[in-house]
């Protein structure tokens, strides 16, 4: 507390200490006070024992022989938490300092004479204090009101009564007020446990399904570099073989097409007896020519790739009807897949007429 700097900026020292010296929760001057770690704020002990106990209704209690590990609560100036060892607030260190003070407050105030205007005067009667509490109208008033004034047939009690019943009652609201607001930022902070887990679950679940989509893109790269293998295997072979067989039409064209030269220069001979040395096995080579060298030749369709074709519409479905929902029918959806013996993710028809 800096008291110095209060006194300095009131005109009345001890008024503004007597400000100084009143506990937040009774409003009253500190009796036995304590101080709450580690804020250095001050409680009353009965105070701080009040809001301790409506914040940890289940803790025992000093002399109990059950072993309790504390309790917690707030402190009531700053809302600063409050962490208690098994002791409770008697584990607290008194503040001296303070009770000192307050000592030296009560005699300074005591030998101090009464100065006029320190209790409340009636506005009726201006030479009589209050100094009774009218029930019926619920108002403090003075005697003389009660005798000759507006409260003449009410129903009084002495001022001090009361003062000390109202005094209590507030206070315990006070209290109750300081637990409901424990209670309130208990759930608070629940509440923000809550969202920081939520973000770390969430977080966890997208790394999850990330790698699990990452494994599915793996999967589905890998499938297809295969099948653009298969598709490029079968294309050379085809090539290959239509190749080769070009190649041959292409030779038996030469040879026939040299024969044809040969026949025509065979023509050309005006001898008789000439023509005749190879006419006759010129003759020959051209028959066997025409009728020989049966080629092969590709069926009808042999270039077409048709076969290599997904029928991949059910599982398209099966992607789109995935639904994270409960869960069920993701698991279902994915049993479905596994456990079927009858799903072809290629099919592939045979090679009719292919030739190696």
């Amino acid at each position: 507390m800096d008291y110095k700097s209060s006194l300095i900026q009131d005109g009345n020292p001890m008024e503004n200490l007597e400000k100084q010296l009143i506990c937040p929760i009774c409003l009253e001057m500190f009796t036995k006070p304590v101080v709450i770690l580690p804020c250095q704020h001050n409680l009353c002990r009965k105070c701080a024992s009040d809001i301790f106990q409506a914040a940890n209704p289940y803790w025992t209690g000093r002399g109990s022989s059950v072993s309790m590990s504390g309790g917690r609560f707030r402190c009531p100036t700053c809302r600063h938490e409050v962490i208690m060892d098994r002791h409770g607030v008697y584990g607290l260190q008194r503040n001296l300092l303070v009770e000192n003070i307050i000592d030296i407050y009560k005699q300074e105030c005591s030998s101090r004479p009464l100065q006029k205007g320190s209790h409340p005067m009636c506005k009726e009667h201006e030479d009589e204090k209050i100094n009774i509490y009218c029930l019926t109208c619920e108002v403090p008033t003075c005697s003389m009101c009660k005798v000759f004034g507006v409260h003449k047939a009410c129903e009084v009690a002495p001022l001090q009564s009361v003062f000390q019943g109202q005094k209590t009652e507030l206070n315990n609201c006070i209290s109750m007020l300081v637990a409901g607001n424990d209670r309130v930022q208990t759930i608070i902070t629940q509440l923000e446990d809550s969202c920081r887990v939520t973000k770390e679950n969430s977080h966890q679940v997208k790394e999850e399904l990330s790698q699990k989509f990452d494994t599915l893109y793996a999967i589905l790269d890998e499938k297809k570099s295969e099948l653009l293998q298969r598709i490029t295997q079968e294309q050379e072979e085809k090539l290959s073989f239509i190749e080769a067989l070009i190649q041959q039409y292409q030779e038996q064209l030469d040879k026939s097409t040299k024969l044809v030269e040969t026949a025509i220069q065979s023509l050309d001979e005006p001898g008789g007896a000439t023509f005749l040395l190879t006419a006759k096995q010129l003759i020959k080579s051209i028959v066997e020519a025409s009728k020989g060298c049966q080629l092969g030749k590709t069926e009808q369709g042999f270039e077409n790739m048709d076969f290599f074709t997904l029928n991949l519409e059910h599982i398209a479905d099966a992607l789109r009807a995935i639904d994270f929902g409960t869960g069920v029918k993701i698991i279902r959806e994915m049993k479905k897949l596994n456990g079927s013996k009858n799903v072809n993710l290629l099919k592939v028809a045979q090679l009719k007429g292919k030739h190696s």
